[in-house]
Order: C-alpha cells, then structure tokens, then sequence
C-alpha cells in the first residue's frame, strides 16, 4: 500500500509536469483587470526594469485591462535556456516570453507552446509591420506557427550597382541579362567610358569576401551565381536541400565567371583585393558595375572622395542580372529572429469581461497590438514625447534634440529602464534608421543622397533567404580549404574548366568530407524546420 501510494504521488507529479492542465487558473482581479505575465529580453542588460510608476503600467493598464507583469530574462542566453527550460518541466511557463532558437525547437517537441496562427488576425497592424512570410516560417513546425518571430537586422543590405553615367556616355541601356551585362562590362573596359583616353577601367569590380552563407568565391560573386540560382553555401528549398556546389548550375555559373575573366572584363585584383582596396577603387574611378552595401556607398563620408573626383558621376542600384532559366537573385541572406511564444497553458484560459468571454490568447494579441500602435511604438521605443524625445519637423523622427530638459533624453543611461521593452516593437522602420542614415547634400555635386533610400531600394531587389543557416554544421579546416582554393583554381586557370575535371573535382570534395558535411546540414535544416 505504501508503494501503491509513492507511484501515486509519482504518476501525479509527471502529469504536473507534462500537462498545461494544472496551470494557475486565470480570474479577473478586484480591479477590473487581468494579470498578463510577460518575461522580455531587456533592451540594455546593465540597467534596471521600468520603475514601478512606469507611464506604460497605468496606459496598459487603464486602456486595455491588462495588469502586465514584467520579468527581465538573464543577460546570456546560456542563462535564459536554463531559466525557461526549468519553467517548462515545471509547468509554470510565463504566459508569454523571449525564446532562443534551440529551446523554441525543445519547447514544441515538448507541446509546452500554444500554436499562434490565429493570433496575426487579431493585430493587424502588428503583423503587418513586424510578422512577414519568413518570420512565420521561422516558427513553424510542421505546418504550425508557434512562435511570434520579429527581424533583429538590417537585411538585404547590398545591391548591384552601376555607373549610370557611362551607360549614358556610350549611349547604353541598364543591362538585365546575364549577356547583357557582359557586353556592358566589355564597352566598360574597352570605350573609355571616363572619356581620360586611358585605358585605366574596367567592367566589373569584386574581391574574395568569404562567408559560412557564401563560401566559393564569396558574397561579392553572388549575384552572378544567383543568376543560375545557386548564391551562397546552401540551397534551403525544400526538394532541393543541400550544398549548391554539388547542383550542375554551379559550373554553369563558374563557366560564365570564367568568361568574365577570360575576356580581362574583370579588375584583375579581385583575387589580391581586400574590402578597403575594393571601395577604394570604385571610388577612384576603376570599375562601372558592383556589389556594395548602402551605407558604403551612400553615406556622406563614404561618398565623399568619389563626389569629389567624379562630381558628374552616378552610381544607381539596379537588378541582379537575369539567368538563362530567368532566375536572379543579389545574394543569399539570413535574417536574426527575436522570437516570443506562447505558453500552451494559455490556449484553455478564459475570463468574462463585462459579461463577455474573453481568452488570454486574445488580451496577449490586445498587448502586442497596442505596443505596435503609434502610442505604444512611441512609448516603448522612446519614451514620453516632450520629455524624452521630441519629434524632427522635417522627419518625424525621434530626436533628443530640443527636449525641455537633457538629462532625460531616452539615449540617457538614467532613462534607459523606460525603453526596456523597446526591442519588442521596433522593427527598422525608416523613422528608426533615419538618425543612422541621414539624407544630406553633396559637398562638391550637391546632390542630394541617401543611404536610406539606397536600403530601401536594395532590399525591394530579388533575393535567396537562407534564413537559419548559421545553426549549420561548418566544415572542417581541411575541407574548407579544399573548397575555396579549388574553386578560385578554377577561375585563375591553375585548373582546366571543364565538365570532367569539375566532375571529378567535386567527386573528390564530396570523398574526403563533402558528401558528409552536406548530409549533417540537411539533416540539421529538416529538424531544426529551416526549409522552405
């Protein structure tokens, strides 16, 4: 009998702890409102929670009925794994809370998160502005969303860019094709597009610039192989899956590269050039068409020394160049999530409000959705405005310029508790980059630029998301040397280009640890959910 009852606590201490069951029930408190637990990753770890007199509590409180109560999640995310990992086994998850990819992908093994599909209806403006097809696809797992996935970068960043001048000069058209571009790298080398009657240009400008999301010949090559559909390390559609040396488009691409340099169309130090030789040159004057990030090339200091050698000078973003089977694409990228997720206890639990039954899910949608309304973004990003920031007349921007009182600017180490929550509603929107990327006037041209406008432009371009990527397997030193010395063999000529030696090259890659590498990477994308 004594046995009988020790399994008995036992079973029932397992069912406590497997089952959303047995959560604290949900009521409605003297007050009027109903308690909301929220666990955030603190925007600046040093500094301490908002104070209890916090302007957010009494809005949030008054206006939507929620009593928030906030936890600040550890500064590692060593630490916050362990903090929510124990909360899980305990059955005493927050109603909602900051995840990190590993433990978001043990929480759902675990059926420990509600599903949150039905919640994007209910903030609109929210998901419009912070919830796009990647960030859902980022949390989903087998078809189901379980996590609210918001951008943490700036992506897509990069664009294809040519001298808009010389195309005019020689009477040329923005090129689109991939055969388009090589007779415009060819008339850029050739006709003297800077009219010095030196033959001191060239058609296109790269470097080596080597990355785990694009290896081979690196980031700055991507748009030529994106035209053959194979940018970066790793395709991460699903039916394709795997490592895009191994697909045949990859030597087509290298076959058009290898043209490209054939024809001396190319900077011939692309193989010797590192990043600050690379800008150097496009300032200078040395090539008509590459790939460049916005504020490299736009923002006033950068753009500078080239408005003062080439004041007539104009360099436009354009589309990566279209392959033979129309693909094209500006490069691979992979976006950082922050991800919140919703305790499964929460999916059961209802309340009536004014004779209404109301669920949590609801109320959770009801917060979200007002931090993401112009008073909770303003308020949480900021501040309160003529306190801690004002708005620029001319931008509408958040400034601290102009407030009554400097000592409670939100960029202020004192003020920062305020703005704890911030990085659960911005989203790089342009008022929040607009102090990063001013628009300006040229020194010498006086024209008007903006590294802004340039983002905006690159990222309305095509582009391959890799999104996850970093949690793939690397190689190992040995392989990836094979790898990136094989590759740019090929393209100096140190090995023949042709079907059979590539063939036999990439036999020999996959033999000593490719074919390995690929397997552990396709493995890790289907259970980590990162394909398409």
């Amino acid at each position: 009998m004594k046995n009988f009852f020790k399994n008995l606590a036992l079973i029932a201490l397992i069912l406590a702890v497997a089952s959303p069951v047995f959560a604290k029930k949900w009521k409605v408190n003297k007050d009027g409102t109903v308690d909301i637990e929220l666990w955030y990753g603190a925007a600046v770890t040093e500094a301490g929670p908002p104070p209890a007199d916090w302007v957010a509590y009494k809005i949030i409180k008054e206006k939507l009925g929620i009593n928030l109560i906030l936890t600040a999640l550890p500064s590692s995310e060593s630490d916050q794994d362990t903090k929510i990992n124990a909360a899980g086994a305990a059955n005493s998850l927050p109603d909602l809370f900051m995840v990190s990819s590993n433990t978001f992908q043990i929480l759902v093994r675990q059926k420990l998160l509600a599903p949150v599909d039905d919640m994007f209806a209910m903030m609109p403006q929210r998901s419009a502005k912070l919830y796009d097809k990647d960030a859902r696809a980022f949390s989903t797992v087998n078809g189901v969303c379980y996590g609210l996935s918001q951008p943490g970068t700036i992506v897509r960043n990069e664009g294809v860019v040519i001298r808009k001048d010389w195309l005019d000069k020689l009477g040329l058209k923005v090129p689109k094709t991939t055969d388009e571009f090589f007779e415009v790298m060819k008339a850029f080398t050739t006709k003297d597009p800077d009219g010095n009657g030196r033959n001191d240009t060239y058609g296109l400008g790269a470097y080596i610039e080597l990355k785990p999301i694009s290896e081979g010949l690196g980031c700055r090559f991507d748009p030529w192989m994106g035209a053959y559909g194979v940018a970066g390390t790793w395709s991460m559609v699903r039916g394709s899956e795997g490592l895009n040396i191994n697909k045949p488009e990859y030597y087509d691409a290298l076959v058009f590269i290898k043209k490209i340099i054939d024809a001396k169309v190319i900077d011939p130090n692309w193989t010797a050039y590192k990043k600050d030789d690379y800008r150097a040159a496009w300032k200078q004057g040395k090539y008509g068409i590459f790939r460049e990030q916005n504020a490299a090339l736009a923002s006033e200091s950068n753009y500078a020394p080239f408005d003062k050698n080439f004041p007539k000078g104009q360099l436009v973003v354009i589309d990566p160049p279209v392959g033979p089977t129309g693909k094209s694409s500006a490069g691979v990228y992979e976006q950082a999530y922050r991800t919140y997720a919703v305790s499964k206890a929460v999916e059961k639990q209802t309340v009536k409000i004014k004779g209404k039954k109301v669920s949590k899910k609801e109320k959770i949608a009801e917060l979200l959705e007002w931090m993401s309304s112009d008073e909770g973004y303003f308020l949480l990003g900021w501040g309160v405005e003529g306190v801690n920031y004002v708005k620029d007349p001319k931008t509408g921007a958040p400034t601290k310029d102009g407030i009554p009182d400097p000592k409670k600017a939100y960029s202020k180490s004192a003020m920062q508790p305020l703005t704890q929550l911030r990085n659960m509603v911005y989203y790089n929107s342009d008022l929040e980059l607009a102090s990063r990327y001013p628009t300006y006037i040229t020194a010498v041209s006086k024209k008007e630029m903006s590294s802004l406008k340039e983002l905006r432009t690159m990222q309305s371009k095509p582009w391959t998301p890799c999104i996850g990527a970093s949690l793939l397997p690397l190689p190992d030193a040995d392989l990836q040397r094979f790898l990136e010395q094989g590759v740019v063999e090929f393209m100096t000529g140190k090995r023949q280009l042709t079907k059979a030696n590539w063939d036999a090259w990439v036999a020999e890659f996959n033999k000593m640890g490719g074919k390995a590498w690929e397997q552990a990477g396709i493995a890790k994308m289907k259970d980590a959910n990162l394909l398409y």
